[in-house]
C-alpha cells in the first residue's frame, strides 16, 4: 500500500481541518510526495538535529487521525527552523546523506529526488516561518 504525503504550512489550530481535508494543497501552501512515511520523517529529523532515532520517532506520533486513516503529524519546530536557515550547500549535503539512508535507499529514492525534496522543504519552511506558521505532514495511506 502506498502513502500520499502532503507537507503543508498552516496555523497551529488548523490541525483538525487539515486532517479532514481530502486535498490539503487546495487549501494550504505545501508540497506533495509519495512514499514519505513516519520513519522517513524521523530519519530526516535525526539528520537535521542529531537526535536519536527512537526519540525522533516518538516526536512524529500522529497528532490527528481521521476515520479514513489519514494521519497528521506535526513537524518539530527545530526541524522547521533548521530547514528555513539552511543554505544551498547544506541542503545538498543533507540530501546526499538522506539519500544514502536505508529508509530512502530501499525504496529507490535517488539523490536528485531527495535533493528536490530538501529544496522544496526549505522553501516551505521559509514561507511558514515568515507567516508564523508551522509545518504539518498529512499522510493518506489509501491514495496511491
Amino acid at each position: 500500500m502506498g502513502i500520499l504525503t502532503n507537507i503543508i504550512a498552516a496555523e497551529e489550530d488548523e490541525i483538525e481541518a487539515i486532517g479532514e481535508s481530502l486535498h490539503p494543497l487546495d487549501e494550504w501552501s505545501g508540497i506533495e510526495r509519495r512514499g514519505i512515511d513516519i520513519a522517513k520523517m524521523a530519519v530526516l529529523h535525526c539528520l537535521l538535529t542529531g537526535d536519536d532515532y527512537d526519540y525522533a520517532l516518538n516526536l512524529y506520533e500522529p497528532a490527528y487521525i481521521n476515520d479514513e486513516g489519514v494521519l497528521v503529524l506535526h513537524m518539530a519546530d527545530d526541524v522547521l527552523e533548521k530547514l528555513a536557515d539552511m543554505d544551498e550547500e547544506a541542503l545538498e549535503q543533507v540530501a546526499l546523506e538522506l539519500a544514502a539512508t536505508e529508509a530512502y535507499e530501499q525504496e529507490g529514492w535517488n539523490a536528485n529526488e531527495v535533493e528536490d525534496l530538501m529544496f522544496s522543504l526549505a522553501e516551505l519552511a521559509q514561507l511558514a516561518e515568515s507567516q508564523d506558521q508551522t509545518l504539518f505532514v498529512w499522510m493518506h495511506p489509501l491514495m496511491t
